[in-house]
């Protein structure tokens, strides 16, 4: 046992350490390239198709073939994608916060439309209904 340990030294735990955060880099690199391809809507899905096949074939060749050949897009598409999901985030806010058109709001249009004479009584008091309920 002990001479195991002796064996196992400081430089040995360096690049055991090394070897397994490069192993997890590679495999979140990979994993990015993936979503990458399913994310691109300038690909046709045979294209996606032939990019999958290729880094599941020839891995390490694979992946740093669509980094040279894609990469500029991958940035547009990560990019793309937060944007929408800020969108999505604010719209979310929004519609949670009420500052979209409130009811008093749409009453008081209501109110002027009737009062313009473009909607009649019976129109008003069922768009009413409508708006309170």
């Amino acid at each position: 046992m002990t001479s195991v340990l002796a064996e196992f030294g400081t430089g040995q735990v360096f690049w055991s350490m090394l070897w397994f955060f490069l192993f997890f880099i590679w495999i979140f690199i990979l994993i990015t390239v993936f979503v990458d391809i399913f994310r691109s809507h300038d690909l046709s899905g045979w294209a996606k198709a032939l990019w999958v096949i290729f880094v599941i074939i020839l891995p390490y060749l694979g992946v740093f073939i669509y980094l040279i050949a894609r990469g500029h897009k991958m940035s547009e598409h990560a990019a793309d994608a937060a944007r929408a999901q800020n969108a999505a985030f604010t719209q979310a806010v929004q519609q949670a916060a009420g500052t979209g058109d409130s009811a008093a709001d749409q009453l008081a249009k209501l109110a002027d439309l009737r009062a313009n004479g473009t909607i009649d009584e019976a129109e008003f008091q069922r768009l009413k209904a409508q708006i309170v309920s």
